[in-house]
């Protein structure tokens, strides 16, 4: 079954993007310094090539005998308290090399990036096998998200900042439960 011309159109856009990813994420494994970053784009790095490669053969022929190897959420506990202090981000107009943090901030939004994308076009989506693809590049892109934000968040180099107890009971106050029963329950 051929693909809609609006998900032909959207898959297009996936793969121009996805290419974008993986040469960046080459350029990124070739200057990072600190091994915990580099070893972090090189694990997530074979899921972006079976990514593509996927996308390859929906565009070939609308279909993909594989599944996508979503990795496992990455739940750690290294951040127990915000940092208070973080260290300035000047953006440079002439460099030769990226450091760790702009790698790791490039990386973080592409990762955000390409999930919104998937996102969207999973909802647009009438091919149920493509669907299913691109929710699980979602997942994709959200964990390993979520890995690359904790990298950055224990480092310092993203700003974790908490919600004040005034605006959480602000939040308690407005909203409550609505008890759990069956729609025909409620008009008895």
């Amino acid at each position: 079954m051929p693909l809609g011309s609006h998900e032909a159109h959207e898959l297009s856009e996936l793969l121009l993007s996805c290419a974008n990813s993986i040469q960046s994420m080459a350029l990124f494994l070739s200057q990072a310094k600190d091994p915990e970053l580099k070893e972090m784009i090189a694990r997530h790095y074979a899921v972006h090539v079976q990514d593509y490669n996927m996308k390859v053969e929906f565009a070939n022929q609308s279909y993909s005998p594989d599944t996508l190897n979503v990795p496992a959420l990455q739940m750690s506990t290294g951040i127990s308290m915000p940092s208070i202090q973080y260290p300035p981000i000047e953006p440079k107009v002439q460099l030769q090399q990226l450091d760790d943090r702009a790698i790791a901030t490039s990386y973080l939004l592409t990762l955000k990036r390409a999930g919104r994308e998937y996102a969207y076009s999973a909802f647009e989506c009438s091919t149920p096998q493509l669907r299913t693809f691109l929710e699980d590049a979602f997942r994709m892109c959200s964990h390993q998200s979520f890995e690359v934000w904790q990298y950055m968040a224990r480092k310092g180099e993203y700003p974790v900042i908490m919600a004040s107890n005034e605006a959480m009971a602000a939040m308690q106050q407005i909203y409550k439960s609505v008890p759990e029963h069956q729609p025909g329950q409620l008009y008895n």
